[in-house]
């Protein structure tokens, strides 16, 4: 499933920065200890909770619809704040927002929804 793609690699790529920021934390000086802990800490909540999605979204899982808006809705403002600013990075805005965008699509098409749909009596417990 092409849903389950994207978010697999938005996973690995978030792991990736994870991996590096602890990295970077253990080899060169940070301004400030304290945020640059909170940063790596945040990214790596960040990677385990996609990670969980992609998860109980290879699962079927009706909850990752929602889960998923949100992620992609995180990495739309990230990409739309990459696009201005002091010092704009038009290319990550770009990877941040071409994948957040397919996954919005891949969300409404019917294969996808049918995937994800909660199955029949759950509403009944």
């Amino acid at each position: 499933m092409a849903l389950v793609v994207v978010l697999a690699l938005e996973f690995v790529a978030l792991v990736g920065i994870t991996v590096f920021l602890v990295f970077e934390l253990l080899v060169a000086a940070p301004e400030s200890y304290a945020s640059a802990i909170a940063l790596t800490v945040v990214v790596a909540l960040a990677a385990l909770w996609l990670g969980a999605i992609v998860v109980g979204a290879w699962r079927g899982g009706s909850w990752t619809r929602g889960a998923s808006i949100v992620v992609q809705v995180l990495l739309v403002s990230v990409a739309l704040g990459s696009f201005q600013g002091f010092l704009p990075r038009p290319d990550i805005g770009w990877i941040l927002l071409l994948p957040a965008i397919a996954v919005f699509v891949l969300l409404f098409r019917s294969p996808v929804r049918a995937h994800l749909r909660p199955p029949l009596g759950d509403d009944e417990a």
